[in-house]
């Protein structure tokens, strides 16, 4: 892999994926740009660059400098702009004198004990840890605090602060709090993950598959179906990769079953029939959660290939290989990648030697057999 100051280049297929440092952004280009971008990171004048690309391709020269300083203006001069609170600012949160609820979580042998303003705030975080739940735990290791103060969601963890959200913004509040918390359980700061991927992970017991999907195509029920046949469910929706190793790392929490799935799961789980459900009207969606049968939340296993499953009625079993451009510009978009250049480096040199396939099915069992055949 070519790897300029501040860019990283994978050609994949007939394209190159370009990662820019500045931005933390991945572009997948025609390869002749990326030659431009890389070019111009490695000091090459802008007028050399389209007076070879105007004498090869027989081009205006001033049409081509044109589309080189637009490209640079579109990607090279762009900075990464992240805004944090003001110490100013941080110093005016007042954090409450008391929380009305607090829960203990037993994760393995790490105690997280997160205490909640309200039953507000409960909602926000619980329901997916709630099967994690002791009453007679010993002193906890970290402490969570979640509380909304002048319309913003703020989080502690061991009294330090970490952030503050819009209720808009509730999904990255989410993430920030399962980033927080796979630190604690895995022991390893938020500079050693490669990423975390929206995803659900299933593993075999020596190594692991990731499944993507959008919602509502049938991946959370693809998954509670394979954890009832035998497989292991890693993680669901959070799917944290380590940077050391490129592996698969469990997260503890519950699987997410949409409403239409009960009638495909309820001899599989009875439970699930008096499950609580909630209701995200923001997200317009009716769930109960399915704890994961994993009984060892510091396991973490390799990862070879990407699996986009799809549940289609009366469908006929359909699983094929998909080109790793496809997978990549389907996995990007919801996904936490570090951006750290090291991390960007492991990450491409990861992707690149994943497989990539494509599942479409509306038989149960046939599915759960060809999963069986590609960890085989």
């Amino acid at each position: 892999m070519t790897t300029p100051k501040n860019i990283l280049l994978l050609p994949i297929e007939d394209k190159t994926i370009v990662w820019f440092a500045a931005t933390n952004e991945y572009v997948v280009f025609e390869n002749e740009v990326a030659s431009i971008l890389q070019q111009r990171i490695s000091g090459s004048a802008i007028d050399e660059i389209a007076l070879t690309i105007a004498n090869k391709m027989d081009i205006p020269f001033t049409e081509i400098k044109h589309f080189i300083e637009e490209l640079e203006e579109q990607f090279l001069n762009k900075t990464l702009v992240e805004t944090f609170p003001s110490e100013k600012e941080v110093s005016k949160i007042e954090k409450p004198i008391s929380f009305e609820i607090s829960e203990t979580y037993l994760i393995n042998d790490v105690v997280c004990k997160v205490a909640y303003l309200s039953k507000k705030e409960r909602e926000l975080v619980h329901p997916k840890f709630a099967h994690l739940v002791v009453s007679d735990a010993p002193l906890h290791h970290h402490l969570f605090e979640v509380f909304i103060q002048n319309n913003e969601i703020i989080l502690f963890v061991n009294n330090a602060f970490i952030g503050t959200w819009h209720p808009e913004e509730v999904h990255y509040f989410q993430g920030k709090f399962s980033m927080e918390l796979i630190q604690k359980i895995h022991q390893k700061e938020e500079s050693k993950w490669l990423g975390v991927f929206h995803a659900s992970a299933v593993s075999n017991g020596k190594k692991s598959i990731l499944f993507l999907g959008d919602s509502g195509n049938g991946k959370s029920t693809s998954l509670a179906l394979l954890q009832a046949n035998g497989f292991t469910c890693l993680a669901d929706d959070f799917v944290p990769i380590a940077a050391e190793n490129t592996e698969v790392y469990s997260f503890p929490a519950a699987i997410s079953i949409k409403k239409n799935s009960l009638q495909v799961l309820d001899s599989l789980y009875p439970t699930l029939a008096s499950a609580q459900e909630y209701d995200y009207i923001r997200l317009n969606k009716i769930v109960r959660y399915l704890p994961p049968n994993n009984a060892d939340f510091t396991t973490h296993l390799p990862c070879e290939k990407l699996v986009f499953i799809k549940y289609e009625k009366e469908a006929v079993l359909k699983v094929k290989s998909i080109s790793k451009l496809a997978a990549f510009q389907q996995l990007i978009p919801d996904s936490w990648l570090s951006p750290l250049a090291e991390n960007a480096d492991i990450f491409l040199d990861w992707f690149e030697s994943l497989h990539c396939y494509q599942i479409t099915y509306s038989d149960n069992e046939k599915m759960i057999e060809k999963v069986r055949e590609l960890f085989g």
